[in-house]
């Protein structure tokens, strides 16, 4: 084990704890140390219990010293999204009103880790409900991205990225709605893996309230962490049928379908409803071309038989349905009043949401039969294709935006649009319910890090893992953010 272990990988930490040349205690230490170092700055993680943790660890070095081991994670210390209920610790999902929330049981994501041996040291930021692309709310206050402190790490997994990106952990868990594993990711330069629907149980995730029962209709739960291998490593644990599912139904996911030289890749980088900025799409090029020159098979021209526009307005209707399950009476008042207007021709991710937010049953299953049938087109096209490969989002990392969400703006092909309009991109893989991993790819001319989206066929999500790997190896992965201060 290296004197400094603060941007091993988690795969790394596990093996140097079971050949005994560090121990749990020795890396939860590591961890708080580091946290205490960095997190002033960027305040990505905002509850810590270092005394349960360290005596886990403990109980854990001693399981070890007798033979044992409680799983694949053994002694690995991790931080938790806040959204997720964890036994002990607060659960605030960065409301004022849940300060005091401290849930008796783990969410079912976190019960997984915990069970295979991770050791929980905190929870980290997010924003209000969770329900944001940036990472900010009054409880808890701001998430600074550690490539430039002035500019967003995403939302809402943000303060679980910047904890990745600054050394405080090498493995953490997030949801997934309009990007939130994925947008952070690329802002931040690690990665992150949205699982084929129904592959994590999300039973325990503030979704976006505590104690709600209901499996929701498009979050997923997923990992995220440095490296294409410890996102293969956290999945395998976090992956299988809800408890009350698993007396009769087991999940098998198939391998990848071939190796990553030998996968079909479409790639689809342009996109007149998102238009990605130059500088982006320059970094982009470079992955996909670098693959070709590897001998892959890349089609530039091909594409899932979907019209992007009815694709992401019907993306937009049920996410808005599903966000509205935890709005006060006051504000479904108000988006009731706002509905009366119809939104027009001309729509807007702004303008159709009060009719989306306070819709009708009916109109609910209509838009949920249009969903089924846009993720037809995208059965037919993995029948030719084995990934698509696309950008997770326009721009990097824009800078903090402190004006309310319906006043915000991305400017976009040289037009100012709505806020919401950058989840495009996200929206594809989250409509049709398909695996998606994000791995860094570059830098921008500024130096902020570009990450590209890896898409496959529903539950082959190690078909995903695997080109995400092989484009990992070629354009270098993770490079830690140069002001973060060294390791302490």
């Amino acid at each position: 084990m290296s004197a400094d272990a603060t941007y091993a990988p988690a795969v790394e930490l596990i093996g140097a704890l079971r050949a005994g040349t560090t121990t749990s205690t020795e890396l939860v230490r590591r961890a708080l140390a580091r946290c205490e170092a960095v997190n002033p700055r960027f305040n990505a993680v905002i509850a810590l219990d270092a005394g349960a943790a360290l005596g886990r660890a403990a109980e854990l070095d001693r399981l070890a010293a007798a033979g044992g081991s409680a799983g694949p994670l053994h002694g690995l210390p991790i931080t938790v999204k806040d959204c997720f209920e964890v036994a002990g610790l607060p659960a605030s999902n960065g409301v004022p009103a849940w300060r005091d929330h401290r849930p008796a049981h783990h969410a079912e994501a976190v019960r997984r880790l915990v069970n295979a041996g991770a050791v929980v040291i905190g929870k980290t930021n997010v924003p209000a409900y969770s329900l944001d692309l940036q990472t900010d709310n009054e409880l808890h206050g701001r998430t600074r991205n550690p490539w430039d402190p002035e500019r967003t790490p995403g939302g809402s997994s943000g303060g679980a990225a910047v904890a990745l990106a600054t050394g405080i952990v090498a493995a953490e868990i997030g949801s997934d709605l309009a990007g939130s594993l994925r947008i952070p990711a690329h802002f931040t330069g690690v990665c992150s893996l949205k699982p084929s629907a129904g592959v994590v149980p999300t039973q325990g995730l503030m979704a976006p309230t505590p104690g709600m029962l209901r499996v929701p209709d498009l979050t997923s739960v997923g990992p995220m962490a440095r490296t294409v291998a410890d996102l293969g490593l956290l999945l395998e644990v976090l992956a299988g049928p809800a408890p009350a599912d698993a007396r009769a139904w087991r999940l098998a996911l198939p391998a990848a379908r071939a190796p990553a030289h030998a996968l079909r890749v479409a790639v689809w980088l342009d996109e007149a409803l998102c238009p990605v900025d130059a500088s982006v799409a320059a970094v982009l090029e470079a992955a996909c071309a670098s693959l070709a020159r590897a001998g892959v098979m890349v089609d530039r021209q091909a594409r899932p038989a979907i019209e992007p526009e009815a694709c992401f307005r019907s993306f937009l209707e049920l996410m808005y349905a599903e966000m509205s399950g935890g709005y006060p009476e006051s504000l479904m008042r108000a988006f009731a009043v706002a509905a009366r207007r119809p939104p027009g021709e001309d729509w807007t991710p702004l303008t159709i949401m009060p009719g989306a937010v306070v819709q009708s049953h009916r109109d609910w299953l209509v838009s949920s039969e249009q969903r089924a049938c846009l993720c037809l087109p995208w059965t037919e096209f993995f029948e030719r294709y084995d990934v698509l490969l696309a950008p997770v989002a326009p721009t990097v990392a824009s800078a903090h935006d402190e004006r309310e969400f319906a006043a915000r703006t991305v400017r976009l092909g040289g037009v100012d649009r709505a806020f919401m309009q950058q989840s495009f991109w996200c929206a594809l893989a989250t409509l049709a319910g398909l695996p998606a991993a994000v791995v860094p790819v570059g830098r921008d001319p500024a130096g902020l890090p570009v990450g590209l989206q890896i898409i496959g066929p529903r539950l082959e999500d190690r078909t995903v893992l695997e080109c995400a790997a092989f484009i990992e190896r070629l354009s270098g992965g993770f490079r830690p953010p140069p002001v973060v201060p060294g390791a302490p």
